[in-house]
């Protein structure tokens, strides 16, 4: 029987002695950027690199997009250290997903309005603090059905990166948060864009 917490993918590949890279198959911080912490008392804001900080040895923490980064005293096990990290990032995940669908319990209205609201909060909470790092944004233009239909503004129209966008970061994100949708549209107009490099399919 699949779990969801089997279905989450993660990569320990250690840099060097002290330090272990953990790459996840979903975002682990909203926002863009790196963000480092080097104790546990400024991760507070955080509460996965807070969590990772409780593992023995540990000794920093970055978080960036699907990376997770730790350092730890030298002569770490990483054997043993990255297991326990692994476990925290997948518990994380998971209750993150648990909130996010708590959060939605009881919305009212049709079909298309939930789905409406379901997409609009991932918009605003996974995709589009990552993307205004690049000056864009990710506006929901209508539902029908199981279909949604989009347009990118700002920095992401016409970018050559627009289409990785739709596929790696929306499309992604809807699976797992939304996944009565199962069709995206993307209707920006990218040739009129800033950096007109990228046609949409018709």
């Amino acid at each position: 029987m699949k779990t969801k917490e089997n279905e989450i993918k993660i990569t320990a590949v250690p840099l060097d002695s002290e330090r272990c890279q953990f790459t996840v198959d979903r975002p682990v911080v909203l926002a863009g950027g790196t963000h480092q912490f080097q104790d546990k008392q400024k991760a507070r804001e955080y509460p996965l690199a807070e969590e990772i900080f409780e593992v023995e040895g540990v000794t920093a923490v970055a978080l960036e997009g699907l990376k997770v980064t730790v350092a730890a005293q030298a002569g770490t096990d990483w054997r043993v250290t990255g297991k326990e990290v692994g476990r925290i990032i997948r518990e994380h995940l998971i209750s993150e997903a648990a909130n996010f669908e708590q959060a939605l319990a009881g919305t009212q209205g049709s079909a298309e309005d939930q789905i409406r609201l379901k997409v609009q909060r991932v918009l605003d909470t996974q995709i589009n603090p990552g993307v205004a790092g690049h000056g864009g944004k990710i506006s929901l233009l209508d539902v029908k059905g199981d279909a949604i239909y989009i347009q990118m503004g700002g920095g992401c129209q016409g970018c050559g990166q627009a289409s990785v966008t739709l596929k790696q970061g929306v499309e992604r994100a809807l699976a797992q948060y939304v996944p009565e949708v199962k069709q995206v549209f993307d209707t920006t107009d990218h040739a009129s864009g800033k950096n007109p490099f990228y046609s949409p399919s018709k």
